[in-house]
């Protein structure tokens, strides 16, 4: 099948890489030249595990290309594919400037029947004024239809290669063969709805595991109170087929790209109809103030923060990404500028990303997790790269100037830290060698 798809960003890049390997003859389309060069060179401009050999084999084999020509790639595509960004308004709101921009010239370019996909993640609704904005354009038939994605960062090939379920959302009998011709090599789980329901399965999917996340962040900060094992209760909740065991993992909270902007994106569409969606509210203001546990950790450990030097392991939002948008470190590393601390960062493939959105002169920026920790009054640890959960603790210990260390991903053992004296603070679970330390009041 020929296959279109417009934008190269996250989405798009890794959906039509992804067509090409199960065999379609995939055009991406990008208006950044400059950034189809790249494509075209062989550089894959997002890191993703995986993502570039798959490229280069499907490019070698001719099933995959890349152009800012969009009259050119739609001629003989027979689905075509909106995979623009959506970001964030200021209220919260997805902007869709991008999906109508591509919508219109989709109508000037349509030469034919086409069935136009909108795999962006997008507000109830915007299906159809694709639709609209394409019909006053064009008299050539076509059909709408939502596919949206549901890939995960560090796990975003995988995913498209092999779904939990993939949702198809269309009126047209006609366009539904096609798209389940498509999809079927990628598995058996296809589900058929209505356009609508498709928009707000992709919206109320992020806003349940967000929710997940935060209720067990809840739970942590509880049983840091009361002396319980935050892993111990996930884990026995967990069993329970009912709840599952994924997204129980307690921490600084969630980023990233999608669960940030879908939530609020969600409160705001729940506004629009006029219904006040409190519990997803709360859940994002926990999210938020989960990542300040970390702060509070260092205050008690240290007291004064200021002219401390704080190692800063991962600024990613999680592993296996570059992506910082909406990352924890952001916050975190921001506060402890403003306390008057010296934040020593590393990660091993974020920096430059990071750099770019908070490049403050107090920053001390460390190319290795030891080199970071040198001379440290503490290590905070806020992406669980094997980088960092893997190193001799013992090691580390040896070139800090105290050895005290904020877990905020609980991705150390308590196997690691024997034979250490670290001052271990997790996230809901029972601290180590507090004793040994000087403890402060909170400031």
């Amino acid at each position: 099948m020929n296959v279109t798809v417009i934008g190269t960003g996250y989405v798009g890049l890794v959906s039509g890489v992804c067509y090409a390997e199960k065999g379609n003859h995939v055009i991406c389309v990008d208006k950044d030249v400059s950034k189809i060069e790249r494509l075209r060179s062989g550089e894959i401009p997002i890191y993703e595990p995986g993502l570039k050999e798959l490229a280069d084999s499907n490019t070698a084999a001719g099933r995959l290309s890349f152009t800012d020509d969009l009259t050119e790639a739609m001629a003989l595509a027979d689905v075509v594919i909106i995979a623009v960004g959506t970001p964030p308004l200021p209220n919260g709101e997805a902007d869709m400037r991008f999906v109508e921009l591509v919508a219109r010239e989709i109508g000037y370019a349509l030469n034919g029947y086409k069935v136009v996909v909108v795999k962006s993640t997008v507000p109830v609704g915007t299906n159809e004024r694709v639709r609209g904005i394409v019909a006053a354009i064009s008299d050539y038939p076509f059909d709408i239809a939502s596919v949206p994605e549901f890939l995960r960062e560090g796990s975003a090939v995988k995913d498209t290669l092999n779904p939990d379920r993939i949702v198809i959302g269309s009126e047209s009998t006609r366009a539904a063969e096609v798209l389940t011709s498509l999809h079927k090599p990628f598995t058996d789980q296809l589900i058929m709805t209505d356009i609508r329901s498709a928009e707000m399965i992709k919206y109320a999917s992020n806003a349940f595991l967000a929710t997940k996340i935060s209720f067990i962040n809840e739970i942590a900060n509880i049983c840091e109170k009361v002396g319980a094992d935050v892993t111990e209760v996930a884990h026995g909740m967990g069993l329970d087929r009912r709840i599952g065991s994924s997204f129980l993992r307690a921490g600084i909270g969630y980023g990233g790209s999608c669960f940030p902007k879908d939530t609020k994106a969600l409160i705001q569409i729940a506004g629009n109809v006029e219904y006040d969606f409190k519990l997803l509210k709360s859940v994002v203001e926990v999210n938020q103030h989960q990542r300040y546990g970390v702060i509070d950790k260092l205050k008690r450990a240290l007291g004064s923060m200021h002219g401390r030097r704080i190692a800063i392991w991962g600024l990613a939002f999680k592993p296996e990404t570059d992506d910082v948008r909406e990352a924890p470190a952001i916050e975190i590393i921001e506060s402890l500028l403003a306390l008057g601390a010296i934040p020593r960062v590393t990660d091993p493939i974020a920096v430059e990303n990071f750099r770019s959105l908070l490049n403050h002169p107090s920053i001390e920026w460390c190319d290795s997790a030891l080199d970071a920790a040198k001379q440290c009054d503490a290590v905070c640890l806020l992406t669980e790269w094997d980088d960092y959960t893997k190193l001799d603790l013992k090691e580390v210990e040896r070139v800090m100037a105290s050895p005290i260390l904020i877990d905020g991903r609980n991705a150390i053992s308590k196997e690691q830290l024997e034979g250490t004296l670290f001052a271990y603070y997790p996230v809901g679970r029972p601290m180590m060698n507090i004793e040994d330390i000087a403890i402060h009041e909170l400031i």
